[in-house]
Protein backbone atom coordinates (compact mmCIF):
# COMPACT_ATOMS: atom_id res chain seq x y z
CA UNK A 1 0.00 0.00 0.00
CA UNK A 2 2.82 2.38 0.94
CA UNK A 3 4.58 1.51 -2.31
CA UNK A 4 1.41 2.34 -4.26
CA UNK A 5 1.09 5.66 -2.46
CA UNK A 6 4.71 6.44 -3.25
CA UNK A 7 4.14 5.73 -6.94
CA UNK A 8 1.00 7.89 -6.93
CA UNK A 9 2.93 10.70 -5.18
CA UNK A 10 5.72 10.56 -7.76
CA UNK A 11 3.14 10.61 -10.58
CA UNK A 12 1.45 13.67 -9.07
CA UNK A 13 4.83 15.38 -8.65
CA UNK A 14 5.76 14.76 -12.29
CA UNK A 15 2.36 16.03 -13.40
CA UNK A 16 2.80 19.16 -11.28
CA UNK A 17 6.24 19.77 -12.75
CA UNK A 18 4.81 19.52 -16.25
CA UNK A 19 1.94 21.85 -15.41
CA UNK A 20 4.28 24.29 -13.71
CA UNK A 21 6.59 24.26 -16.71
CA UNK A 22 3.67 25.33 -18.88
CA UNK A 23 2.26 27.79 -16.39
CA UNK A 24 5.66 29.29 -15.56
CA UNK A 25 5.44 31.55 -18.62
CA UNK A 26 2.04 32.93 -17.54
CA UNK A 27 2.01 36.75 -17.60
CA UNK A 28 5.23 36.74 -19.64
CA UNK A 29 3.86 35.28 -22.88
CA UNK A 30 4.33 38.60 -24.68
CA UNK A 31 8.11 38.22 -24.28
CA UNK A 32 8.22 34.79 -25.85
CA UNK A 33 6.59 35.17 -29.25
CA UNK A 34 8.33 33.23 -32.00
CA UNK A 35 11.10 35.39 -33.52
CA UNK A 36 11.01 36.20 -37.23
CA UNK A 37 13.52 34.49 -39.51
CA UNK A 38 15.19 35.58 -42.73
CA UNK A 39 17.50 33.68 -45.08
CA UNK A 40 19.86 36.21 -46.64
CA UNK A 41 21.21 35.16 -50.03
CA UNK A 42 24.73 35.87 -51.23
CA UNK A 43 25.28 37.97 -54.34
CA UNK A 44 28.23 38.28 -56.70
CA UNK A 45 26.76 41.34 -58.39
CA UNK A 46 27.71 44.92 -57.64
CA UNK A 47 25.14 46.86 -55.63
CA UNK A 48 25.02 50.61 -56.26
CA UNK A 49 23.88 52.34 -53.07
CA UNK A 50 21.52 54.99 -54.46
CA UNK A 51 18.36 54.34 -52.46
CA UNK A 52 16.52 52.85 -55.44
CA UNK A 53 17.30 49.15 -55.13
CA UNK A 54 16.82 48.55 -58.84
CA UNK A 55 19.76 46.20 -59.42
CA UNK A 56 18.73 42.74 -60.72
CA UNK A 57 20.30 41.13 -57.63
CA UNK A 58 17.58 42.66 -55.46
CA UNK A 59 14.98 40.70 -57.44
CA UNK A 60 16.50 37.51 -55.98
CA UNK A 61 15.96 38.72 -52.42
CA UNK A 62 12.65 38.29 -50.62
CA UNK A 63 10.81 41.01 -48.75
CA UNK A 64 10.28 40.41 -45.07
CA UNK A 65 6.78 40.26 -43.72
CA UNK A 66 5.27 43.69 -43.09
CA UNK A 67 6.31 45.30 -39.83
CA UNK A 68 4.04 45.00 -36.81
CA UNK A 69 3.75 46.97 -33.59
CA UNK A 70 6.68 46.46 -31.20
CA UNK A 71 4.26 44.88 -28.70
CA UNK A 72 2.95 42.48 -31.31
CA UNK A 73 -0.71 41.53 -31.16
CA UNK A 74 -1.20 43.64 -28.03
CA UNK A 75 -1.51 46.72 -30.25
CA UNK A 76 -3.22 47.52 -33.60
CA UNK A 77 -1.42 46.92 -36.88
CA UNK A 78 0.70 49.82 -38.21
CA UNK A 79 -0.99 52.46 -40.33
CA UNK A 80 1.63 52.26 -43.09
CA UNK A 81 3.52 49.38 -44.64
CA UNK A 82 7.20 48.85 -43.84
CA UNK A 83 9.31 46.00 -45.18
CA UNK A 84 12.96 45.04 -45.71
CA UNK A 85 15.06 42.81 -47.93
CA UNK A 86 18.74 41.87 -47.56
CA UNK A 87 21.72 40.54 -49.49
CA UNK A 88 25.37 39.89 -48.65
CA UNK A 89 28.75 39.34 -50.24
CA UNK A 90 32.24 38.86 -48.85
CA UNK A 91 32.49 42.48 -47.72
CA UNK A 92 29.04 43.84 -46.87
CA UNK A 93 25.56 43.23 -45.56
CA UNK A 94 23.15 45.07 -47.87
CA UNK A 95 19.81 46.34 -46.61
CA UNK A 96 16.92 47.78 -48.59
CA UNK A 97 13.97 49.17 -46.62
CA UNK A 98 10.72 50.54 -48.01
CA UNK A 99 8.59 52.81 -45.81
CA UNK A 100 5.16 53.85 -46.98
CA UNK A 101 4.54 57.44 -45.85
CA UNK A 102 1.99 60.08 -46.95
CA UNK A 103 3.94 62.97 -45.38
CA UNK A 104 7.72 62.57 -45.57
CA UNK A 105 9.64 64.95 -43.33
CA UNK A 106 13.05 65.30 -41.65
CA UNK A 107 15.13 68.31 -40.63
CA UNK A 108 18.17 66.87 -38.83
CA UNK A 109 21.21 66.98 -41.12
CA UNK A 110 24.16 66.61 -38.74
CA UNK A 111 25.67 63.20 -38.06
CA UNK A 112 24.81 61.68 -34.66
CA UNK A 113 21.88 63.95 -33.95
CA UNK A 114 19.15 61.95 -32.19
CA UNK A 115 17.24 61.18 -35.36
CA UNK A 116 14.55 59.16 -33.57
CA UNK A 117 13.17 62.52 -32.45
CA UNK A 118 11.98 62.54 -36.05
CA UNK A 119 10.56 59.67 -38.09
CA UNK A 120 13.40 57.25 -38.70
CA UNK A 121 14.47 53.73 -39.67
CA UNK A 122 16.68 51.71 -37.31
CA UNK A 123 18.85 48.58 -37.51
CA UNK A 124 20.08 46.51 -34.54
CA UNK A 125 22.74 43.81 -35.01
CA UNK A 126 24.18 41.31 -32.50
CA UNK A 127 26.51 39.06 -34.53
CA UNK A 128 27.26 36.48 -31.81
CA UNK A 129 23.85 36.38 -30.08
CA UNK A 130 25.16 36.98 -26.55
CA UNK A 131 23.09 40.18 -25.91
CA UNK A 132 26.41 42.03 -25.50
CA UNK A 133 28.46 44.24 -27.81
CA UNK A 134 25.80 45.05 -30.36
CA UNK A 135 25.37 47.79 -32.94
CA UNK A 136 22.62 50.27 -33.72
CA UNK A 137 22.29 52.39 -36.86
CA UNK A 138 19.47 54.91 -37.32
CA UNK A 139 18.71 57.04 -40.36
CA UNK A 140 16.13 59.68 -41.30
CA UNK A 141 14.74 60.84 -44.64
CA UNK A 142 17.56 63.42 -44.92
CA UNK A 143 20.06 60.51 -45.00
CA UNK A 144 21.36 61.62 -41.60
CA UNK A 145 22.91 58.74 -39.63
CA UNK A 146 22.98 58.21 -35.88
CA UNK A 147 25.19 55.20 -35.09
CA UNK A 148 26.17 53.81 -31.71
CA UNK A 149 27.61 50.79 -29.96
CA UNK A 150 26.19 49.13 -26.84
CA UNK A 151 28.28 46.96 -24.54
CA UNK A 152 25.04 45.71 -22.97
CA UNK A 153 21.38 46.79 -22.86
CA UNK A 154 20.23 49.84 -20.91
CA UNK A 155 18.29 47.58 -18.49
CA UNK A 156 21.64 46.14 -17.36
CA UNK A 157 23.22 49.58 -16.93
CA UNK A 158 24.50 49.72 -20.49
CA UNK A 159 25.82 53.06 -21.72
CA UNK A 160 25.46 54.06 -25.40
CA UNK A 161 28.83 54.76 -27.01
CA UNK A 162 27.74 57.45 -29.44
CA UNK A 163 31.35 58.29 -30.29
CA UNK A 164 31.52 54.95 -32.14
CA UNK A 165 30.99 55.46 -35.86
CA UNK A 166 30.43 52.82 -38.52
CA UNK A 167 33.50 53.14 -40.77
CA UNK A 168 32.81 52.47 -44.42
CA UNK A 169 29.03 52.60 -44.00
CA UNK A 170 27.33 53.70 -47.21
CA UNK A 171 23.73 54.92 -47.18
CA UNK A 172 21.29 56.53 -49.58
CA UNK A 173 17.66 57.67 -49.50
CA UNK A 174 15.18 57.79 -52.36
CA UNK A 175 11.95 59.74 -51.85
CA UNK A 176 8.84 58.98 -53.84
CA UNK A 177 7.27 62.37 -53.18
CA UNK A 178 8.67 65.65 -51.85
CA UNK A 179 10.51 66.13 -48.59
CA UNK A 180 9.10 68.58 -46.02
CA UNK A 181 6.21 69.67 -48.23
CA UNK A 182 2.91 69.41 -46.36
CA UNK A 183 0.88 70.68 -49.31
CA UNK A 184 1.04 67.37 -51.19
CA UNK A 185 0.76 63.65 -50.46
CA UNK A 186 3.82 61.40 -50.73
CA UNK A 187 4.04 57.67 -51.37
CA UNK A 188 7.13 56.25 -49.67
CA UNK A 189 10.81 56.67 -48.86
CA UNK A 190 13.41 53.99 -49.44
CA UNK A 191 16.60 53.34 -47.48
CA UNK A 192 19.51 51.48 -49.03
CA UNK A 193 22.76 50.76 -47.24
CA UNK A 194 25.92 48.67 -47.29
CA UNK A 195 27.28 47.78 -43.86
CA UNK A 196 30.87 46.47 -44.08
CA UNK A 197 31.50 43.37 -41.99
CA UNK A 198 34.77 45.03 -41.03
CA UNK A 199 32.65 47.68 -39.29
CA UNK A 200 31.06 45.06 -37.03
CA UNK A 201 34.26 43.65 -35.61
CA UNK A 202 35.53 44.08 -32.06
CA UNK A 203 39.30 44.16 -31.57
CA UNK A 204 40.73 41.33 -33.62
CA UNK A 205 37.39 39.51 -33.84
CA UNK A 206 35.94 39.71 -37.34
CA UNK A 207 32.21 39.41 -37.88
CA UNK A 208 32.45 37.90 -41.37
CA UNK A 209 29.64 35.32 -41.60
CA UNK A 210 29.91 31.77 -42.86
CA UNK A 211 27.33 29.77 -44.76
CA UNK A 212 24.56 28.69 -42.39
CA UNK A 213 25.66 31.04 -39.62
CA UNK A 214 22.91 32.87 -37.76
CA UNK A 215 22.99 36.41 -36.35
CA UNK A 216 20.47 38.32 -34.29
CA UNK A 217 19.02 41.32 -36.10
CA UNK A 218 16.00 43.56 -35.90
CA UNK A 219 14.57 46.65 -37.54
CA UNK A 220 12.45 49.43 -36.12
CA UNK A 221 10.53 52.34 -37.55
CA UNK A 222 9.79 55.30 -35.28
CA UNK A 223 6.67 57.16 -36.40
CA UNK A 224 5.37 60.35 -34.75
CA UNK A 225 2.03 62.09 -35.00
CA UNK A 226 2.65 65.54 -36.46
CA UNK A 227 1.07 68.94 -36.97
CA UNK A 228 2.18 72.11 -38.74
CA UNK A 229 3.70 75.06 -36.92
CA UNK A 230 5.40 77.99 -38.68
CA UNK A 231 5.29 76.09 -41.99
CA UNK A 232 7.16 73.14 -40.51
CA UNK A 233 6.30 69.66 -39.25
CA UNK A 234 6.43 69.30 -35.47
CA UNK A 235 5.59 66.44 -33.17
CA UNK A 236 2.02 66.66 -32.00
CA UNK A 237 1.27 67.44 -28.35
CA UNK A 238 -1.52 66.40 -26.03
CA UNK A 239 -3.54 69.61 -25.55
CA UNK A 240 -4.42 68.60 -21.99
CA UNK A 241 -0.80 68.16 -20.82
CA UNK A 242 1.21 70.00 -23.50
CA UNK A 243 3.46 66.92 -23.68
CA UNK A 244 4.53 65.35 -26.96
CA UNK A 245 2.38 62.35 -27.82
CA UNK A 246 4.16 58.98 -27.67
CA UNK A 247 5.67 57.69 -30.88
CA UNK A 248 4.63 54.52 -32.68
CA UNK A 249 7.26 51.79 -32.82
CA UNK A 250 6.82 49.42 -35.75
CA UNK A 251 9.25 46.52 -36.01
CA UNK A 252 10.10 43.44 -38.03
CA UNK A 253 10.25 40.95 -35.13
CA UNK A 254 8.02 41.98 -32.19
CA UNK A 255 9.64 42.42 -28.77
CA UNK A 256 6.58 42.31 -26.51
CA UNK A 257 7.48 45.54 -24.67
CA UNK A 258 8.19 49.08 -25.88
CA UNK A 259 11.95 48.65 -25.79
CA UNK A 260 14.16 47.60 -28.69
CA UNK A 261 17.04 46.80 -26.36
CA UNK A 262 16.01 43.21 -25.72
CA UNK A 263 18.53 41.55 -28.10
CA UNK A 264 17.37 38.07 -27.09
CA UNK A 265 13.97 38.88 -28.62
CA UNK A 266 15.28 40.01 -32.02
CA UNK A 267 14.84 38.02 -35.21
CA UNK A 268 17.24 35.52 -36.77
CA UNK A 269 19.29 36.32 -39.87
CA UNK A 270 20.73 33.19 -41.45
CA UNK A 271 23.41 33.53 -44.11
CA UNK A 272 23.25 31.38 -47.22
CA UNK A 273 25.71 31.08 -50.09
CA UNK A 274 22.80 30.44 -52.42
CA UNK A 275 22.19 33.26 -54.88
CA UNK A 276 18.42 33.18 -55.02
CA UNK A 277 15.64 33.04 -52.47
CA UNK A 278 13.38 30.01 -52.74
CA UNK A 279 9.74 30.53 -51.83
CA UNK A 280 8.96 28.69 -48.64
CA UNK A 281 12.49 28.95 -47.23
CA UNK A 282 12.32 29.26 -43.48
CA UNK A 283 14.47 28.76 -40.44
CA UNK A 284 13.26 27.02 -37.34
CA UNK A 285 14.24 28.50 -34.02
CA UNK A 286 17.64 27.16 -32.97
CA UNK A 287 17.34 24.33 -30.46
CA UNK A 288 19.61 26.15 -28.02
CA UNK A 289 17.45 29.28 -28.24
CA UNK A 290 14.51 27.20 -27.05
CA UNK A 291 16.56 26.10 -24.05
CA UNK A 292 17.66 29.66 -23.40
CA UNK A 293 14.04 30.78 -23.09
CA UNK A 294 13.82 29.04 -19.70
CA UNK A 295 16.80 31.03 -18.46
CA UNK A 296 15.37 34.26 -19.84
CA UNK A 297 12.20 33.48 -17.94
CA UNK A 298 14.25 33.26 -14.73
CA UNK A 299 15.92 36.57 -15.61
CA UNK A 300 12.62 38.41 -16.30
CA UNK A 301 11.00 37.02 -13.16
CA UNK A 302 14.01 37.91 -11.03
CA UNK A 303 13.91 41.49 -12.31
CA UNK A 304 10.23 41.70 -11.44
CA UNK A 305 10.90 40.22 -8.00
CA UNK A 306 13.69 42.76 -7.42
CA UNK A 307 11.43 45.68 -8.35
CA UNK A 308 8.73 44.46 -5.96
CA UNK A 309 10.90 43.33 -3.04
CA UNK A 310 14.19 45.21 -3.25
CA UNK A 311 16.21 42.00 -3.59
CA UNK A 312 16.45 38.90 -5.77
CA UNK A 313 14.68 35.65 -4.96
CA UNK A 314 16.99 32.99 -3.56
CA UNK A 315 14.92 30.02 -4.72
CA UNK A 316 13.11 29.14 -7.93
CA UNK A 317 9.96 28.46 -5.94
CA UNK A 318 9.75 32.16 -4.99
CA UNK A 319 9.45 33.10 -8.67
CA UNK A 320 7.31 30.10 -9.70
CA UNK A 321 9.89 28.43 -11.92
CA UNK A 322 10.11 24.61 -11.74
CA UNK A 323 13.45 22.97 -11.02
CA UNK A 324 12.75 20.23 -13.55
CA UNK A 325 11.17 20.76 -16.97
CA UNK A 326 10.17 18.39 -19.73
CA UNK A 327 10.19 20.21 -23.06
CA UNK A 328 7.76 19.71 -25.95
CA UNK A 329 10.44 17.54 -27.57
CA UNK A 330 10.58 15.27 -24.54
CA UNK A 331 13.93 16.53 -23.26
CA UNK A 332 14.40 16.80 -19.51
CA UNK A 333 15.93 20.03 -18.23
CA UNK A 334 17.32 20.81 -14.79
CA UNK A 335 17.26 24.45 -13.64
CA UNK A 336 19.29 25.69 -10.67
CA UNK A 337 19.46 29.11 -9.04
CA UNK A 338 22.42 30.45 -7.08
CA UNK A 339 21.48 33.81 -5.61
CA UNK A 340 22.20 36.42 -2.98
CA UNK A 341 20.24 39.60 -2.33
CA UNK A 342 21.69 41.51 -5.27
CA UNK A 343 23.27 38.92 -7.58
CA UNK A 344 22.27 35.63 -9.15
CA UNK A 345 23.31 32.97 -11.62
CA UNK A 346 20.83 30.50 -13.08
CA UNK A 347 22.09 27.29 -14.66
CA UNK A 348 20.26 25.01 -17.06
CA UNK A 349 21.44 21.47 -17.72
CA UNK A 350 19.88 19.42 -20.50
CA UNK A 351 19.52 15.65 -20.49
CA UNK A 352 22.28 15.59 -23.10
CA UNK A 353 24.67 17.38 -20.75
CA UNK A 354 24.49 20.83 -22.33
CA UNK A 355 24.96 23.60 -19.75
CA UNK A 356 23.84 27.22 -20.25
CA UNK A 357 23.99 29.99 -17.65
CA UNK A 358 22.57 33.48 -17.21
CA UNK A 359 23.39 36.09 -14.58
CA UNK A 360 21.72 39.15 -13.06
CA UNK A 361 23.06 41.35 -15.88
CA UNK A 362 21.55 39.15 -18.58
CA UNK A 363 24.87 37.70 -19.71
CA UNK A 364 24.00 34.32 -21.19
CA UNK A 365 26.52 31.77 -22.36
CA UNK A 366 26.91 28.12 -23.22
CA UNK A 367 29.36 26.63 -20.73
CA UNK A 368 29.36 23.10 -22.09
Amino acid sequence: MNKLLAIISIFILVQNLTINAQDAFSEFENLFSKPKNYWVCKTDSEILIDGKGNEPAWNNAAWTEDFTDIEGDLKPAPLYQTRVKMLWDNENLYILAELEEPQIWAYYTKHDLIVYHENDFEIFIDPDNDTRNYFEIEINAQNTVFDLFMTKPYRDRGIPLITWNAPGLTTAIHIDGTLNNFSDRDKKWTVEMAIPFETLKLGVHKAIPQNGQSWRINFSRVQWQTEIENNQYVRKKDPATDKILPENNWVWSPIGVINMHYPERWGNLQFSTEYEYTEGDSQEMDAEDKLRDYLWLVYYKQKKFLSENGNYATSLNQISVPESVKTDLGENLKIELFASEFEFIARLTSSEGKIITIDHEGFIQSVK
